[in-house]
């Protein structure tokens, strides 16, 4: 069991309308706002999606390589950006965030429906991400919303070979309609899946909506690691509006110290997940 808990804060996400969640960070100065908070609190992972000036999902390259820049000026934490966008995003346009350089990218191991949409992630897409990332050095997250994911991921590493510094984390993203629930069981039968990846395979767990708490004893219990932020809720408790991002990192990091596993640093994290200190 590991002894530290690697905490990502995802903290905009691209489904909730600013309108409806004024606390939702969608500026720059917002996110940085929110980087900082976060990571003196105890997260060492910021898993980004940007927003335009009318606050709507977009995957503009400018304003990625500018995001990325400020992220690593302002704070030491690991910057992930989503390769998923939004699920209307074109894959060309997905492919093209890890023009902006940063230290890991998500990659979905399949398609799934999302709500009333459809998330498309088509085999040779897939596979284009995981081998441009391996050329580029860029550190994936495999997101697995169901348990067929894991086995594409299998087949995947069999077939293209492991990832960019070698160590293979994915992110049990639980309790979207569509996907598997986020409940105890479903966590413990994807734990069953996943010891048919590498030896040394590390997980983190999210839940969605009121999923959250449940998913984050139950990995935390499992040895498993935390994935929480305004992406994946927005409600702290029923009829409680979450405030901030910080909100939800703070009782994360409360839950990883009643389980005497704390806050890894971000130095700890890159060792974890194989990611190179920025300049190396």
């Amino acid at each position: 069991m590991t002894t530290g808990t690697l905490i990502t804060v995802a903290p905009t996400g691209a489904e909730s309308a600013k309108a409806e969640v004024p606390a939702l960070p969608v500026t720059l100065d917002e996110l940085l706002l929110t980087a900082k908070e976060c990571e003196a609190l105890g997260a060492a992972v910021i898993h980004v999606h940007i927003r335009d000036d009318e606050a709507k999902p977009t995957l503009d390259q400018g304003r990625l390589r500018e995001t990325v820049a400020a992220l690593r000026e302002s704070t030491d934490l690991i910057v992930q950006l989503s390769s998923g966008g939004a699920v209307t995003d074109p894959e060309a346009d997905r492919l093209a965030v890890l023009d902006a350089g940063p230290d890991m990218a998500s990659c979905t191991m399949g398609t799934l429906n999302f709500g009333d949409d459809v998330f498309l992630n088509r085999w040779e897409f897939i596979v284009d991400l995981h081998t441009r990332m391996q050329e580029r050095g860029i550190v994936p997250e495999y997101e697995i919303f169901d348990l067929g994911h894991l086995t594409a991921l299998q087949r995947l590493l069999g077939k293209y070979g492991l990832p960019a510094g070698g160590h293979v984390h994915v992110d049990f993203v639980m309790g979207v309609p569509g996907g598997m629930p986020g409940t105890t069981p479903a966590l413990v039968a994807a734990l069953q899946a996943l010891r048919d990846l590498p030896e040394g395979t590390t997980f983190s767990a999210t839940g969605i909506g009121r999923s959250t708490i449940p998913v984050m004893l139950a990995s935390l219990s499992a040895g498993g690691h935390l994935r929480v932020g305004m992406e994946d809720t927005v409600t702290y408790a029923k009829g409680r509006p979450v405030e901030s991002n910080m909100q939800l990192v703070a009782r994360a990091v409360g839950f990883a110290q009643l389980a005497q596993r704390p806050p890894l640093t971000t130095a700890e994290a890159r060792g974890l997940l194989g990611v190179p200190a920025p300049g190396r």
